[in-house]
């Protein structure tokens, strides 16, 4: 099993795919860093020589992936958030951040649905 960026990527898997497992890697970035550590493409990860691996893992070092991208994430929103901003705010009370209409759906942010009783009405 090939270990890179401290995340361990599984044998079976064709090498883009592979290569996905990593915080910060997509489809498309892990063809580019095939390509350019002259690694086909299509080649199981359980193929990959040692070299190989060596390659892939100097290729990857360029990108700000894992843990150091999570961080610069979680920075980002902590700016919004301390500045006061719309999305800051929205952040903060946990509702969609781009403009989605939250009468009826957005259960993924907003939670479970919590019931509200009604007032009783008052006898004359």
């Amino acid at each position: 099993m090939a270990r890179i960026a401290g995340v361990d990527i599984p044998n079976q898997k064709r090498g883009v795919i592979g290569l996905t497992y990593i915080y910060g890697i997509g489809k498309s970035r892990a063809q580019k860093i095939l390509t350019k550590a002259e690694v086909n493409v299509d080649t199981k990860v359980s193929d990959w020589s040692d070299d190989e691996i060596g390659r892939i893992r100097d290729t990857v070092s360029a990108y700000k992936i894992e843990g150091e991208l999570r961080s610069e994430t979680q920075l980002n929103i902590k700016r919004l958030m301390d500045i006061g901003s719309y999305r800051g705010i929205r952040h903060r009370v946990g509702l969609p951040l781009r403009g989605q209409k939250t009468k009826n759906n957005s259960r993924t942010r907003k939670g479970k649905r919590k019931t509200v009783a009604n007032k009783k009405k008052a006898t004359k």
